[in-house]
């Protein structure tokens, strides 16, 4: 869809989607719930056409030379449909934030205070290529009570309008309104821009995306921003960990899907260790297809590429890790704190004192004891299917599930007290 006037255009739909968000904000769990299962059986009823359209999209993007691991992101597939579809069931099975009482007293006065969950009201979506955060970003508004406006990228339109379609056909035969979800008109920058500068009509904004695209969305947006972060994720293998574990943790947050934020993408050994676990992840690595790009240490191996300053700092999205060998869990935290993005670290040992330590020194929106980066996941975390990972230190810190899609209001309850 082409807009002619993108302000107008935007605008519009804002309009409509606070009008319906007044009407989702007083529904009761029931209805929404029952619209968040109909949304997930009419993704599965209509894969097929669902398919149709992503091929589009994935086609276009093919032939127009787009990396593989961006290709990956684009792609639905049957088994990812199902794991949308079941990411919707989730949400459905959890417990409703709207009302919940964060905390409540009685004050001296007497007047009984209470302070509880509201929806935002309209929540505005920028993101790239994956159509899947179409449907979860969606659901999580739609049980969090928040109308939802979904900007996703150019290369995605096919498979994001016929998935809001979908979406939208289900919700209004639950009873509720259509336009609760609804997909910004305009393929071009102009609609994003448009988007970002509806403050009074849309109440946050939360990208998904690339660097460029999170730091385009925080310093030109006028609306309100829950910034969510790219994965500069660490591993650091503590001179007290099981070199077995390590090695398995180490290939799992690296190799399990490469073009996802909670993926590896840097590896840290203790000077202690390295002797022995360098050959065995360096061999592992490079026969799952990995390219190292090591400090002197792991630059003595065969294949591994010498690392340069801006390998530490990047988010590869593919078969490539930057490592380095260090010389203590305190030369590991300062190397993160450097480098990190500060969304997910791990750290693998058996002593607890470094672990404690690394855990309280590393201050990323995750930290793991031995266990993968892969995890850092809303679904994984039970929180059902997650709307970003946020890497800012506001309210919503991590995976971003339905508590961290609300507001709070005061609601203080009298017998006639004045002041």
């Amino acid at each position: 869809m082409t807009s002619h006037d993108p302000q107008h255009d935007v605008l519009q739909v804002a309009a409509r989607a606070r009008a319906a968000s007044h009407g989702l904000a007083l529904a009761t769990r029931a209805q929404k719930d029952t619209a968040l299962h109909g949304m997930a059986e009419a993704l599965l009823a209509r894969s097929a056409e669902l398919l149709a359209a992503n091929a589009e999209d994935v086609e276009r993007a093919e032939s127009g030379g787009t990396p593989p691991n961006i290709v990956d992101r684009l792609r639905l597939t049957p088994e990812r449909l199902e794991g949308m579809a079941q990411g919707l069931r989730d949400v459905a099975g959890l417990p409703d934030p709207v009302g919940e009482v964060v905390r409540g007293s009685t004050l001296a006065n007497g007047l009984e205070l209470r302070q509880v969950r509201v929806p935002f009201g309209v929540v505005g979506m920028i993101y790239e290529a994956r159509p899947n955060v179409t449907a979860d970003a969606a659901g999580i508004c739609l049980k969090s009570g928040n109308a939802v406006l979904l900007r996703g990228s150019s290369s995605a339109r096919s498979s994001n309008a016929a998935i809001v379609a979908v979406l939208r056909d289900a919700v209004a035969a639950a009873g509720l309104e259509a336009d609760v979800v609804q997909l910004v008109p305009g393929d071009t920058h102009d609609s994003v821009k448009e988007l970002m500068r509806a403050r009074g009509h849309v109440d946050v904004l939360i990208p998904r995306g690339g660097a460029g695209l999170i730091r385009s969305v925080v310093e030109e947006s006028t609306v309100p921003v829950i910034e969510t972060g790219v994965g500069n994720c660490h591993v650091y293998v503590d001179a007290a960990a099981d070199l077995d574990k390590a090695l398995a943790i180490v290939l799992n947050a690296k190799t399990h899907r490469t073009s996802v934020c909670n993926a590896a993408e840097s590896l840290l050994v203790h000077a202690d260790i390295a002797g022995a676990f360098l050959p065995r992840v360096v061999a592992a690595l490079q026969e799952a297809g990995v390219t190292i790009h090591g400090d002197e240490a792991f630059a003595s191996y065969d294949g591994v590429v010498p690392a340069t300053e801006d390998d530490y700092a990047t988010e590869y999205l593919s078969l490539d890790i930057s490592a380095a060998v260090v010389a203590s869990v305190d030369a590991a935290i300062e190397h993160i704190r450097r480098f990190s993005s500060q969304h997910t670290e791990a750290i693998v040992t058996e002593d607890q004192r470094a672990a404690r330590r690394f855990t309280a020194a590393v201050d990323s929106a995750a930290v793991l004891v031995n266990a993968s980066t892969r995890f850092t996941d809303g679904g994984e975390f039970g929180f059902g299917a997650e709307i970003g990972i946020s890497t800012q230190k506001l309210h919503a810190r991590g995976p971003m599930g339905l508590p961290e899609m609300t507001s709070t209001k005061y609601v203080v309850t009298g017998d006639g007290q004045v002041r």
